[in-house]
């Protein structure tokens, strides 16, 4: 039996345009992310985008079909970073779950000083803007945050069987409000430029937790 050089390859490695495709993908991701957690959707245009990374705007149309398929990609990739972040902190069994939610609160602080307060979250800016956005985004903004929730319920799940908040709340419904509360939270510090609406929040929340 031949074989034509053309229709196999090494087992396991895939074709290097794939890897060449693949890493000009997650460099467009990384940029649209970047840009819209400080701009937001409708004020950043796709030149804006390119000229970061150094695409040819002839070529944005290999990778997406359309500035949609991109913000929908920028929403899948986004959420699923963010929710890899929150296992970090809030199945940290190293800590009690309390701590936890406090480690998640304070990396947050410092990461928005690190940008000088000017990105967000993408997640958040996108639902503000909602209204100027497709429709399709609706559904893929509210399940990010149904994960994010889903996520954080866990956390209060753990520290109320620890008895280190009170078993009369609703772990599932206080984890919706945590999400609520914290996105207008990184709202306000990215308008006063402080840390201090998060922290605000945050002590808040917990005197919630523990009545």
């Amino acid at each position: 039996m031949t074989c034509n050089s053309e229709t196999i390859r090494r087992r396991g490695r895939p074709p290097k345009a794939d890897n060449s495709r693949n890493a000009t993908r997650a460099v467009l991701i990384r940029a649209g992310v970047e840009l819209l957690t400080e701009k937001g959707f409708s004020a950043t245009g796709l030149d804006e985008i390119l000229k970061r990374v150094g695409v040819p705007k002839g070529s944005f149309y290999h990778y997406f079909a359309s500035k949609e398929a991109f913000g929908a990609a920028l929403i899948e990739a986004y959420g699923a970073s963010f929710a890899a972040r929150l296992d970090r902190y809030f199945l940290d069994e190293a800590v009690g779950p309390l701590e936890r939610l406090d480690n998640f609160v304070k990396a947050a602080r410092r990461n928005m000083a690190r940008h000088k307060f000017r990105r967000g979250c993408l997640i958040g800016n996108l639902g503000q803007e909602m209204s100027a956005l497709p429709e399709g985004f609706r559904s893929l903004l509210t399940e990010v945050f149904s994960d994010w929730q889903q996520r954080t319920a866990t956390c209060l799940k753990a520290a109320q069987q620890a008895g280190e908040i009170s078993p009369a709340i609703d772990p599932d419904e206080m984890a919706t409000f945590f999400w609520i509360g914290w996105e207008g939270a990184v709202l306000r510090a990215k308008l006063e430029r402080s840390a201090a609406p998060l922290t605000k929040f945050h002590e808040g929340f917990l005197g919630l937790l523990k009545r």
